[in-house]
C-alpha cells in the first residue's frame, strides 16, 4: 500500500466538526404530517396514529380495519369524514412461495376484514414507490376489493395465506404502482372513511 495513503487511513477521525450543520429535511415523521395536512385541507377530520409502527403486515390491517368498523359505529377514535395517518416498517412472516411486500400484505389483510363495507377506503404504501420484490409501491383497497375475487371464482384467503398478495392486488387491480421516488422515509398508511 502507498504509505501516503496508509497515513490518511491511520488518521484519528475527528469527533467534532464545527463547520457542519446538520438539517433533516425528510423524515417518516414529516411524510406523516405532510399527509395529515393535506387530509385537512380535503376536508377530514384527521388523526397521526403513529410513525413508529412496526408488527406483522397482516396483524397491523387486521387492526385498521377494525379501527374502521369502530369509526363507521361510534365516530371513535376521530369523527366521520376521517383520515387516520400512520407509518413505519411492518414485517412479514414468509410463509408461502408467492409475491408481494409488507404494504401490499397490509393492505390486502385489510381488504379481507372489510369485505362489504362502504365508505372505507385504505392505502399502505411505501414511500420509496417499491413493496418487497415486484414494481408496486403498495395496495389501496375497500370493501369491493375482495368481492372482485370473489366475483372471479378465486379464494381470496389461497393469496394471504401463500404471501402471493401482490398476484390478489393484481387481480382485483388494487396495486399502487408508482415507480421509484428517489427517497425512503418508511411507509405510510392512509385510512379514510366517510
Amino acid at each position: 500500500m502507498n504509505e501516503k495513503i496508509k497515513k490518511v487511513l491511520e488518521k484519528e477521525t475527528p469527533k467534532e466538526i464545527s463547520n457542519v450543520q446538520h438539517i433533516i429535511i425528510g423524515s417518516v415523521r414529516v411524510a406523516c404530517h405532510s399527509a395529515v395536512e393535506k387530509a385537512k385541507k380535503m376536508g377530514y377530520n384527521t388523526l397521526l396514529l403513529t410513525t413508529s409502527l412496526n408488527c406483522e403486515a397482516k396483524e397491523a390491517g387486521k387492526f385498521f380495519a377494525n379501527i374502521a368498523k369502530e369509526v363507521l359505529k361510534s365516530n371513535n377514535p376521530v369523527k366521520k369524514p376521517c383520515a387516520i395517518i400512520a407509518g413505519g416498517e411492518t414485517v412479514v412472516s414468509v410463509k408461502g412461495n408467492g409475491l408481494g411486500g409488507r404494504n401490499q400484505e397490509l393492505s390486502y389483510s385489510f381488504a379481507l376484514e372489510i369485505e362489504g363495507l362502504n365508505n372505507v377506503v385504505f392505502a399502505s404504501v411505501g414511500t420509496d414507490g417499491t413493496d418487497g420484490p415486484t414494481d408496486a409501491a403498495g395496495g389501496i383497497v375497500n370493501g369491493n376489493t375482495i368481492t372482485v375475487l370473489r366475483g372471479k371464482n378465486l379464494d381470496p384467503h389461497i393469496f394471504l395465506e401463500n404471501n402471493d398478495t401482490y398476484n390478489g392486488l393484481e387481480e382485483a387491480k388494487a396495486l399502487l404502482k408508482l415507480g421509484p421516488t428517489g427517497t425512503n422515509v418508511n411507509d405510510i398508511m392512509i385510512l379514510l372513511v366517510k
